[in-house]
């Protein structure tokens, strides 16, 4: 055979490798091929092309593993298993930027799924290749390994210890102020996965100076990058006072609060997330988003939006309210806090989100009289009632609407939110109903006369109660503001006495 016929031989086997590798990269981005290209063996034939002489052949090969890979966990488990990660780790630090890219794919694929395959990747020894990627000039090299970075470290502390340890925070906070927006958005992605686990990971990503350049971009227009940026701040701003702090202190305020009308909205509930985290450590920090107009703006967020884009803002405002009298007043006076509130807990269908307002109401309720009627003339008592005594409630659900419940009566004198509650409560909240009117009624003649003519004395006689307890006492209480003839004309059973005097009147006439 001569020269010229064996470098034809060599020719057609490159061209079939080519064809076979692109082939089957291309058939793996369809899931409905994955499980044909599983059971036909493809990842074992795949294998030995990462070493191929070919550079492309090897690029294709990884982003053929990379795909299969990212399908699903038990593929992303035969990748292990092949033992096919170290060849990619070794290859990451001698192939060109292409391979890089694939190989960082591969890692990033495999990783995503389980804690244990993310470890899998860090014992395999990528970690420090992957922070070595950063350091290269080609921005999509960066960006593919910040990626792994980032679904390395979202799955629990350790893993992001050792993202940590290896050196890829600094490099993560230069990449985020590179011009390239994929890279800006990954790497801030990959620092709110950092942060997000404990303080002590956050101070690390505060000490690298991530807050100055994460709050520069805050008014970006790019919305995915925006979406990120939020989500990091608000992961480093809810460990602790200290890093909210520092947060405020990068002065996104008042900046950020037009965001909760973008147009993305990922961007609205990272940003009400933010406002969220920051509001609840402290009364000076929730009285500073108070007098940025950050209240009013979450209400007409709540107003606007539906679902779990709603949740961060409920609580928001549930927070601020929980710290002191003056901030729950500053929930009830700007623009319809309660009313907002009591529509969400009125017409959202998830009981999760219908807790959040129950709680958040009950947080505005609890401080004084006057707080107490603002949320119960806006009707949401009866509410409050229906989620506790609603035989399909979540658990969560019955126990924020009865302690909110019983937070609110405790305050609330403004008796005609209260009445329809005689009717219709269980008696463990019919206790509180009664001792409201116990306290009231001594001391208010009106009260006294629109309380007999609505019908509440005689719903207080129809009352069942255990001589010597709390509820017996206020029943006593009530009806000792009445003369003894009028408690007995609205008792039970009063006008069948009253026909058997009448009989026996007649029989001795």
């Amino acid at each position: 055979m001569s020269t010229r016929q064996v470098l034809q031989v060599f020719e057609q086997y490159q061209k079939a490798r080519t064809t076979f590798v692109q082939t089957v990269a291309e058939l793996a981005s369809r899931s409905q091929n994955i499980e044909i290209l599983q059971n036909a063996g493809a990842m074992s034939l795949l294998r030995p092309l990462l070493l191929d002489i070919v550079p492309s052949v090897q690029q294709t090969a990884a982003l053929a593993l990379g795909r299969l890979a990212n399908y699903n966990e038990d593929l992303a488990e035969a990748v292990v298993k092949a033992d096919i990660l170290p060849q990619l780790v070794y290859s990451l630090a001698e192939q060109n930027r292409f391979y890089k890219k694939a190989a960082s794919f591969v890692l990033r694929a495999v990783a995503k799924h389980s804690p244990g395959l993310a470890q899998s990747v860090v014992d395999c020894g990528a970690l420090d290749a992957l922070v070595i990627c950063l350091e290269e000039f080609d921005p999509g090299v960066k960006e593919a390994a910040a990626w792994a970075l980032g679904y390395i470290a979202r799955h629990n502390a350790e893993l992001a210890q050792s993202v940590v340890d290896a050196g890829a925070v600094p490099l993560l906070v230069l990449c985020i102020q590179e011009p390239e927006l994929s890279l800006k958005r990954i790497s801030a992605s990959a620092l709110s996965d950092i942060c997000k686990h404990s303080p002590e990971l956050a101070q690390t990503v505060v000490d690298a100076g991530a807050i100055a350049h994460l709050a520069q971009m805050v008014l970006n227009p790019d919305a995915k990058l925006k979406r990120q940026v939020f989500s990091a701040l608000s992961q480093i701003s809810k460990h602790s006072v200290d890093l909210a702090e520092m947060v405020v202190e990068a002065e996104i305020f008042p900046a950020v609060l037009t965001c909760l009308k973008d147009q993305d909205e990922y961007v609205r509930k990272n940003v009400a997330t933010l406002i969220r985290e920051i509001a609840k450590h402290t009364p000076e920090l929730s009285q500073l988003i108070v007098n940025a107009g950050g209240v009013a703006s979450v209400v007409d967020y709540v107003g606007e939006s539906k679902g779990n884009v709603r949740l961060p803002g409920v609580m928001m405002l549930g927070y601020v309210a929980a710290h002191s009298e003056n901030l729950a007043m500053a929930v009830i006076v700007s623009k319809q806090g309660v009313t907002q509130l009591a529509i969400t807990l009125a017409e959202e269908p998830e009981d999760h989100i219908q807790a959040a307002a129950a709680w958040a109401l009950g947080q505005i309720g609890r401080h004084t009289p006057e707080h107490a009627k603002a949320v119960a003339v806006a009707n949401v008592l009866p509410r409050l009632l229906k989620c506790y005594i609603r035989a399909d409630a979540s658990e969560d659900l019955q126990t924020k609407s009865k302690r909110a419940l019983k937070n609110i009566l405790q305050k609330c004198v403004h008796l005609p939110a209260l009445e329809p509650l005689l009717h219709d409560a269980p008696p463990n909240i019919l206790k509180h109903v009664v001792g409201q009117f116990s306290k009231v009624l001594p001391h208010d003649p009106a009260a006294r006369r629109l309380f007999v003519t609505s019908g509440g004395l005689k719903k207080v006689q129809e009352i069942k109660s255990e001589p010597g307890s709390a509820l017996h006492e206020y029943i006593n209480t009530i009806n000792n503001c009445f003369p003894e003839e009028i408690v007995k004309y609205y008792s039970p059973g009063y006008s069948d006495q009253l026909l058997e005097r009448v009989e026996q009147y007649q029989a001795i006439a």
